[in-house]
């Protein structure tokens, strides 16, 4: 029985970790330390929760059931849970993230040096997107080529800035802006949300087992416990790096009291503390995030729609990367506006998905749980894609006044309502087959 050594597993941790690290991840991390303040270290756990819990949940809970979103929607039925894989797997995929992916990566890495022109802007997504596709062409070689090689230069690069931001920070610690001095708990929680990693954690199991497997483990359990593996080593970095962007943050009020995201609270940092070199590190570091992350959405993307259209894998991750390279050419900001609604209202579904599986074990008929707790989710995830669109005018006065609905969490307690009844009467119901007549 083939088994993954320790410098192997190691790697698929790295690539792991790679695979998740997108700009939005460097992003939000300082803008939330700057605004927590004082509050940073109650923000950065909150942060830890959703931005690197939720994800973990959802590997383990892919691992579990064999690394496929098929195998996780099975209790909705097959037409459902492949209508919901479609739309998770399009949105990003080819349509909104992994096209935003190369947008970003020019906004933060190349535009400074230049110019954000389209003809700039067409050169670099045609190479971006040529190199994406290199290594997605090859999912066999990823642990290699990502995890043993890429991975490093991206570790090396977030180490010099992440120990600058530790032993070399911008000032002291700032005040805490009014909502953490509050919350800053549930501030940290919900930046950590709007992370929606646990999306990209739904796509990404299915690279992660191909990965495994094509290493020569054959084993399922084995597949399980090592894919479980890398998603912890993967929650680790993660977790390093997230503290550090923190305390950068938190400290930078002095440099960026006036920033308006994190792109420019890093921007000002890496500026005073390394002048031009700054700017070089961090367009490398932005640069290989954002690559690796458009690599594992090409890579996912190409194994389900090969799998579900009479197309070979070759043909489609070449057909994805072409179409990625199109909407990307529309610019950032016209995929953010047209993205966050989908994203913001497919993340409760993805969410309910992966705890309702994880507590398979309790249910006595897995379908009559999750059809109607998803069927809830579904409805509150409409509300809240029409919210983020700026419809608020087609959603119910009533919605708004739920708890946390003004943060998108509005679904929390009527999903949680519908899963008590209907867990209830699943109980009640028992196994089917074993009822006493």
């Amino acid at each position: 029985m083939h088994r993954l050594n320790r410098f192997d597993l190691l790697a698929l941790g790295f690539m792991t970790f790679a695979l998740f690290l997108g700009a939005g991840n460097i992003i939000f991390p300082p803008s939330a330390g700057m605004a927590a303040g004082e509050q940073v270290w109650s923000a950065a756990l909150g942060f830890l929760l959703t931005g690197v819990g939720l994800p973990l949940l959802t590997v383990v809970a892919l691992a579990r059931v064999g690394g496929g979103l098929d195998k996780l929607t099975a209790p909705l039925g097959r037409r459902a849970g492949l209508l919901f894989a479609v739309v998770v797997y399009l949105a990003i995929g080819p349509l909104f993230a992994t096209p935003r992916t190369a947008v970003v990566a020019f906004e933060m890495g190349m535009a400074p040096f230049s110019g954000n022109s389209q003809l700039a802007l067409g050169l670099y997504s045609l190479g971006y997107f040529a190199v994406a596709l290199f290594l997605a062409l090859n999912p066999g070689q990823l642990v290699d080529r990502i995890g043993k090689w890429i991975t490093p230069v991206l570790l090396a690069a977030l180490l010099v800035l992440g120990g600058a931001a530790l032993l070399a920070p911008a000032g002291a610690v700032g005040e805490s802006a009014q909502a953490y001095r509050e919350a800053p708990l549930l501030q940290g929680f919900l930046q950590g949300y709007l992370t929606m990693d646990t999306l990209g954690a739904l796509v990404f199991g299915i690279v992660i087992a191909t990965a495994i497997r094509d290493r020569g483990v054959r084993n399922e359990a084995l597949i399980t416990r090592y894919a479980i593996s890398a998603g912890l080593i993967a929650a680790v970095g993660l977790s390093l790096v997230y503290l550090a962007l923190f305390y950068l943050g938190a400290t930078s009020q002095g440099i960026a009291g006036d920033a308006q995201n994190g792109v420019q609270i890093l921007s000002s940092y890496v500026q005073h503390t390394f002048g031009m070199a700054g700017s070089l590190l961090l367009a490398v570091v932005i640069t290989l995030a954002c690559l690796t992350t458009a690599v594992g959405l090409l890579t996912a993307c190409g194994e389900f729609f090969s799998q579900l259209l009479p197309l070979s894998y070759r043909t489609v991750v070449i057909a994805l990367a072409l179409f990625s390279l199109l909407v990307a050419n529309q610019g950032l900001t016209q995929l953010i506006s047209v993205s966050v609604p989908v994203l913001v209202g497919l993340y409760p579904l993805a969410i309910v998905l992966v705890g309702l599986s994880l507590a398979s074990s309790l249910w006595c008929e897995p379908r009559r749980v999750f059809i109607p707790v998803m069927a809830v989710t579904l409805l509150f995830g409409l509300f809240d894609g029409l919210a983020a669109a700026g419809l608020k005018s087609w959603v119910p006065a009533a919605i708004g006044q739920l708890p946390l609905a003004g943060d998108s969490l509005g679904w929390l307690l009527p999903v949680g309502l519908t899963l008590l009844v209907v867990a209830v009467f699943d109980r009640l119901r028992g196994v089917p087959g074993l009822q006493v007549e």
